[in-house]
């Protein structure tokens, strides 16, 4: 199975595939699209859609394991986030993809077994969970990645 996890934003949407079969997954690719903070909400939200269309076309997954948005102190961050995920949830209905949404502390349980764990302790057990050589950079990378794990860890 084909699981594209994503770390939602406006400025960075981190991404994160690989490919499950049991409980071990293989990473296949990981990254991040980035938008311009010059442009207005309506551009950048447009270049998101289209940027995760074309992942979506490229790699064909089957599932996408999307983050809920951590509501902070900061209510137009949130905002903007709730928008971006929209847009990404409109995508993966087009594409036909099972929507899996997981909070932070189940990624985190499922990562490491802990749901308070520390983005560091999250970041190095993707490393070590997928055998990557070094930690995704950036965190949002990590972040995708870490939503993906959970979904075959079968805590979301």
């Amino acid at each position: 199975m084909r699981i594209i996890g994503i770390d939602p934003g406006t400025a960075t949407v981190g991404f994160g595939i690989i490919d499950a079969q049991g409980n071990k997954a293989a990473c296949v690719d990981v990254g991040i699209i980035s938008t311009t903070k010059a442009d207005h909400d309506a551009r950048r939200l447009h270049h998101i859609y289209v940027e995760i269309q074309k992942l979506f076309r490229k790699y064909r997954p089957q599932v996408l394991a999307l983050e809920k948005i951590f509501f902070s102190k900061n209510i137009k961050t949130a905002m903007s986030v709730a928008q971006a995920r929209g847009i990404i949830l409109l995508a993966a209905e087009e594409a036909g993809l099972k929507i899996i949404e997981c909070s932070p502390q189940d990624v985190k349980m499922a990562v490491t077994g802990y749901g308070q764990a520390d983005k560091k302790q999250v970041q190095k057990m993707v490393k070590t969970l997928l055998k990557l050589e070094a930690i995704p950079t950036p965190d949002d990378a990590a972040d995708a990645l870490a939503a993906a794990l959970a979904v075959i860890n079968r805590r979301v």
